[in-house]
């Protein structure tokens, strides 16, 4: 509900050339974390023009709380997005997204980052989806389930769209840092599995 969503503002849907999304989340007033993958075409495999991403934070129901196009895109430097290595892809899907003006809204404040969590850790996902691109959706409470060369493995239910979300972990006072963020899902064993 919109009343649930208070204090998630800071997330945001990433509208990539008009045929995509993504999601991702200011962690400054200029600048987008989410993931690298985003920011290619997913059938050429070539980089999206940069002046075609527009992040809107706190998207919902065809609203946001501030819209702003994005001057600079940087993927990691180790990312590749054709790398047959799934898990090395996965490991550096990471980028950042410096946006044109910065978003000056008490309404929109930034997330802070934190250390990487350990295996059985709980954390939290707030992302949009193919079946949500609407509204945001909030999982409170999902599982590191493991830790494999950089990459988490995560119980969180995700689906297109969740790549760049931030996975929260939620401190003891209730504050949340961002500790990932989406890279794809996948399928361990017979349960679908987020990996981050």
């Amino acid at each position: 509900t919109g009343n649930d969503s208070r204090g998630w503002e800071a997330v945001g849907r990433l509208d990539i050339g008009g045929t995509a999304f993504c999601t991702g989340s200011l962690i400054a007033p200029d600048l987008v974390l989410t993931a690298a993958h985003c920011l290619f075409d997913k059938v050429t495999g070539r980089r999206v023009n940069t002046g075609d991403i527009q992040f809107r934070a706190g998207w919902r129901n065809g609203r946001a709380n501030a819209s702003r196009s994005v001057s600079h895109a940087v993927p990691h430097p180790d990312f590749q997005f054709d790398a047959d290595d799934r898990v090395s892809r996965i490991s550096y899907d990471v980028a950042l997204l410096k946006l044109a003006q910065p978003i000056q809204k008490s309404s929109v404040t930034p997330f802070t980052t934190g250390n990487r969590p350990r295996k059985g850790e709980e954390v939290g996902v707030v992302s949009y989806a193919r079946d949500r691109s609407e509204s945001p959706s909030l999982q409170k409470a999902c599982n590191v389930l493991a830790r494999q060369s950089g990459t988490l493995v995560l119980s969180c239910d995700v689906d297109f769209g969740s790549s760049g979300a931030p996975v929260f972990h939620i401190d003891a006072d209730g504050s949340a840092k961002i500790v990932s963020v989406i890279s794809a899902k996948a399928e361990v064993r017979g349960k679908t599995v987020a990996l981050g």
